[in-house]
């Protein structure tokens, strides 16, 4: 029996793994998903769920596509389209403050 209690409060986190650079898999919580306009690209920002201090604000983004119940997820590494992602990202965020301005 699923769990309801919370659901009317916030969504189950979405977790996903990524090996690190030894291969080690981390464990992130996927904190958005959105596509950009004009183009076929999804893409998702997520969030390390083992940070240890709260001070390390660290959202990382990827491209990613769906196969079937396989994520490949692909590094961004054109500045241009890094901004593309930034931005719309930054978009959505403030939207999501209801357009508070935060520093």
């Amino acid at each position: 029996m699923a769990n309801d209690r919370n659901r009317m409060e916030e969504e189950e986190p979405e977790i996903i793994y990524i090996p690190d650079d030894e291969g080690n898999e981390e464990e992130f919580e996927v904190i958005m998903k959105f596509e950009v306009d004009g183009s076929d690209s999804k893409y998702m920002m997520v969030v390390p769920l083992d940070a240890e201090d709260d001070d390390s604000d660290e959202v990382y983004a990827f491209r990613y596509e769906e196969d079937g119940d396989d994520l490949k997820l692909y590094m961004i590494e054109d500045d241009e389209e890094w901004e593309i992602v930034e931005e719309t990202f930054n978009t959505l965020v403030a939207e999501l403050d209801g357009g508070n301005e935060h520093e």
